[in-house]
């Protein structure tokens, strides 16, 4: 039983006594999209409340900045004291949260009160959040109070927070109306060009009865006064009564929304509420009419509902169910996180990788991932406007606009290129493709992505300028127009020819691992060597497919300068010639392409192309079974892995050195995953990943041990952080599921169920994990979650759990039974089910498995649709395949049981 939380009935939504013990521990509430309000809160109700980052409410909020107090309500009863709902804990906290909702509820024993919070952003679209205050009577005399809200106003940019905060401060005008405080700073202030400012930053309230508050403190001098703090603000203290102030005490001053309500007399038992509406506008005029939408109770009551139906039906898209009720609970958190990705981005939580915002190349395929598991019809557009961004050198832009195909350089100006980019785009359309069987979608156009950058950064455009557009064009000035699969080839073939001196792909900037930054130079990746080649190879068998599909010929229409990556055109390269690779990508084929390409198409064949790629992609395979098999012994007992890079010393990063074991979890996974590594190969790597890797405290398996160095300055800077946290060996969910996914893609599936349940055991841990329901980034050295909701590693559980444990997964459109479930994650009448949708419609899998046997020793025995026994094509005794015009041919819901013996 977790101890940090418990879930309620409904099976979502948790109630914690416990997280009232950590300053640090918060959770999300948004709208329904990304331009909408974003807010973390605490059970102090502390956080920040933001847009973008160029409207933050209140002030942002890192990590540390929760222990400061932002929303509050104080309650001051003559004679007995003062209560804050943002003061230091004394035991009478509990947290309550659902989706997407937070409520507090503390008591005051010694002021005879009890005060509750409830927080939640609405999903009609208005850019505020609400928060209702139920102020009670628990003792048994009347008690009279006096209550006070309060939200500081930030109003400006996340750049603000530092640079210029009081000049800034300076550009406010505030005005105090009756329910509350306005505040419109009169620009926004950027020293590379300031611009009028049209966002008006708000707090109001009222009772819930009806009544208006008695007046505001809108600046932080007037409310604070000089010797007050958050905790003590000298107005409450003093009761003070609020004031009209002259616009010479308004204006230029730092705002707060400091609202004074009338003065309130509670019986025993009594209940008074007030309603508190924060929010940024940009028509001032719409201001009060979104506040009279939830400005008494049934209207507030009745948004609330409204918000916990949207976010349930959002997260029972996907519902599973093995028994244990309390990970079909937490499950609805992990189908949630790749919802707040896509609205959030990375950035707009307390723990953030990136401090600017916006979302990157990576996130958008693998956050799409879980959406196309969710509703695959709905992605298609998102997915083909990706596809713009791609460039004709195989890299890409880093930044993705608001605006569907907008694309910019990398966020922080700097011109660099991770060579992990071009992998996954191909996974995430191949999923698209089995689940959907829309392989048209491969021959839609659309045009690549230009911009002073070339040749994978070693060359720039010089006459290149905003004017020529970030669109790729060929030698006649118009725009060229590749399909989707032309994009894929470019990003995958590119890579095979961009080897460094060991004949495995360039490191560059970096790879999924963003730590590893500092070897652009001589650094190798042959983890994403493996990845690429098994792209190479998927590529190869989905157009034998389509091929066969169209009668045995299929023509492919691609740019005639692409052919220079494959064999077909001239002579072929040596594969083993580093030299001959090399001058084949820059010198020939860069030089073509760039800054402008011919524009000409020639038709191949789609065998002959197949056949390429199976060449290059067997090669790869071959090249690191026979180069980067690393053994070594460690306490009399031998032990086999892969290497996974060459440092920018040129010098192959693990294996044994000076007594330390150097070993990473990504030098593991792609080999497996991508069917380098044998089997027994794989067991060899399990068995040396047990040993080196896995925590034996703490259950889970770490990116890297220890190598023992208080830097690593050949490599990255992920080996200056202390061990055991970041891409420092900390237990990094998004690499351990994929291990995991990996593992039960070769048949390892009690291996792969150990991965995948540690995370969950670690995530709620009752007092190791300290966070909500859900998977964190990763976990540091002590088992604490951190980094927590915005994570590409709730897509990847959610797809490995599907696919691979539940085995409901596309093949071409058709459905794939294939499950890999172990005997304990039956329920005790041996079934287990998952709910989701699948060719347009809702479908239920039921396996029922009575003697309680193990994936590998059951077979699939029979299978019903709707209590029907169907006939069914079978691939393996455990694997079968549903038609795809079979699911098409009946209407409603489908339940299918599957017997397993």
């Amino acid at each position: 039983m977790n101890n940090f939380f418990k879930f309620l009935p409904d099976g979502v939504s948790f109630e914690s006594t416990e997280a009232a013990k950590s300053r640090l521990v918060y959770g999300p509430l948004c709208g329904v999209d990304d331009d909408g309000i974003k807010s973390a809160i605490t059970p102090f109700l502390s956080g920040d409340i933001k847009v973008d980052k160029a409207r933050y409410l209140t002030k942002p909020a890192s990590r540390e900045d929760l222990r400061s107090p932002v929303r509050n309500f104080f309650v001051k009863v003559e004679g007995r004291g003062i209560g804050s709902m943002a003061d230091d804990p004394d035991g009478n906290i509990k947290v309550e949260m659902g989706l997407l909702w937070h409520k507090v509820t503390r008591a005051f024993p010694a002021l005879g009160l009890e005060v509750e919070a409830l927080n939640f952003v609405p999903v009609s679209g208005e850019k505020l959040e609400l928060m209702k205050i139920s102020v009670k009577n628990i003792s048994a005399a009347p008690v009279m109070f006096i209550p006070t809200g309060v939200v500081p106003v930030f109003g400006r940019a996340l750049s603000n927070k530092h640079d210029h905060e009081h000049v800034t401060a300076l550009l406010n005008r505030v005005e105090q109306i009756p329910s509350g405080i306005l505040v419109t700073p009169t620009m926004r202030f950027n020293e590379e060009g300031h611009r009028a400012n049209n966002a008006v930053y708000y707090v109001l309230g009222i009772e819930a009865d009806g009544r208006a508050p008695q007046g505001s403190f809108p600046t932080v001098e007037s409310f604070l006064g000089e010797e007050g703090t958050w905790l003590r603000p000298f107005k409450v203290v003093l009761d003070d009564a609020p004031r009209q102030l002259n616009a010479s005490e308004r204006n230029g001053k730092e705002a707060v929304g400091a609202i004074r309500f009338l003065k309130a007399v509670l019986n025993p038992g009594e209940v008074k509420e007030y309603i508190i509406a924060v929010g940024i506008c940009d028509n001032r005029a719409s201001i009060l009419k979104d506040f009279v939408s939830f400005n008494t109770h049934d209207k507030f009551q009745k948004a609330f509902e409204e918000n916990q139906a949207f976010w349930s039906q959002k997260t029972s898209s996907i519902l599973f169910d093995n028994g244990d009720a309390n990970f079909s609970s937490w499950m609805r958190w992990v189908v949630l996180q790749p919802v707040l990705r896509r609205i959030f981005g990375c950035s707009f939580l307390p723990d953030h990788d990136y401090g600017k915002g916006g979302k990157g190349w990576r996130d958008i395929w693998q956050d799409l991932l879980s959406l196309i598991l969710i509703e695959p019809e709905t992605v298609r557009g998102q997915l083909l406007n990706n596809f713009a961004g791609v460039r004709i050198d195989g890299t890409n832009a880093t930044i993705i606009g608001q605006k569907p195909g907008e694309f910019l350089a990398d966020r922080n100006a700097i011109t660099r290129v991770w060579m992990d980019h071009g992998v996954w785009p191909w996974v995430t359309t191949l999923l698209y493709i089995d689940q959907t069987g829309d392989v048209d979608f491969l021959f839609e156009e659309l045009p690549f992505f230009s911009d002073p950058q070339m040749s994978r950064t070693l060359q720039k455009d010089e006459d290149w300028t905003p004017a020529s557009g970030h669109e790729l064009k060929d030698k006649q000035g118009q725009v060229y127009q590749g399909t989707v699969l032309e994009h894929l080839l470019i990003q995958n073939l590119v890579q095979f020819f961009n080897v460094g001196e060991h004949n495995i792909i360039r490191l560059e900037s970096a790879d999924w691992n963003d730590g590893l930054d500092m070897a652009f130079k001589r650094g190798e990746s042959v983890a994403f060597m493996a990845f690429y080649g098994g792209n190479l190879l998927a590529m190869a068998d989905l157009l034998e497919k389509i091929a066969k599909r169209d009668g045995g010929a299929r023509q492919v229409k691609i740019a005639k300068e692409l052919l220079f990556l494959t064999d077909t055109l001239s002579a072929p390269v040596n594969y083993n010639s580093v030299e001959e690779k090399q001058k084949r990508l820059f010198d020939e084929y860069c030089s073509l392409v760039q800054p402008a390409l011919s524009g000409v198409r020639i038709d191949v064949d789609a065998h002959a192309l197949a056949e390429d790629l199976r060449k290059k992609g067997t090669w790869i395979k071959s090249k690191i079974r026979a180069q980067e098999s690393i053994s070594c012994e460690d306490a009399g007992e031998k032990f086999s892995w892969f290497n996974g890079y060459y440092d920018n010393n040129g010098e192959r990063v693990e294996g044994k050195k000076e007594g330390n074991v150097r070993m990473t979890l990504t030098g593991q996974v792609f080999p497996i995953m991508h069917g380098v590594a044998t089997p027994q190969d794989t067991a060899e790597v399990v068995k040396s990943v047990r040993n080196f890797l896995k925590d034996k405290n703490l259950g889970g398996f770490r990116l890297n041990t220890d190598f023992g160095v208080p830097h690593y300055l050949a490599m990255g800077r992920a080996f200056g952080f202390a061990f055991g946290t970041k891409e420092n060996g900390a237990v990094f969910s998004h690499m351990a599921v994929m291990y995991a996914y990996a593992l039960y893609k070769q048949g390892f599936a009690r291996e792969g169920h150990e991965v995948l349940h540690s995370l969950y055991e670690m995530g709620t841990h009752p007092s190791r994990a300290k966070i909500y329901p859900g998977l964190p980034e990763y976990f540091d050295i002590d088992g604490r979650g951190m980094y927590h909701f915005l994570t590409g590693s709730a897509s990847w559980y959610i797809l490995t759990l599907l696919t691979m444990v539940y085995g409901v997964r596309g093949d071409l459109g058709d459905l794939v039974l294939s499950p890999k479930l172990m005997r304990e994650e039956f329920s005790s009448l041996g079934e287990a089910r998952v709910a989701c949708f699948f060719a347009g419609r809702h479908i239920t899998v039921t396996y029922a498995n009575p003697s309680k046997l193990d994936a590998g020793a059951y077979r699939i025995e029979k299978v019903l649709a709707n209590g029907a026994e169907i006939a069914v094509d079978r691939k393996n005794p455990c694997e079968v395949v549903l038609k795809r015009a079979f699911l098409s041919g009946t209407k409603g819901d489908m339940d299918i049981r599957v017997t397993l013996a």
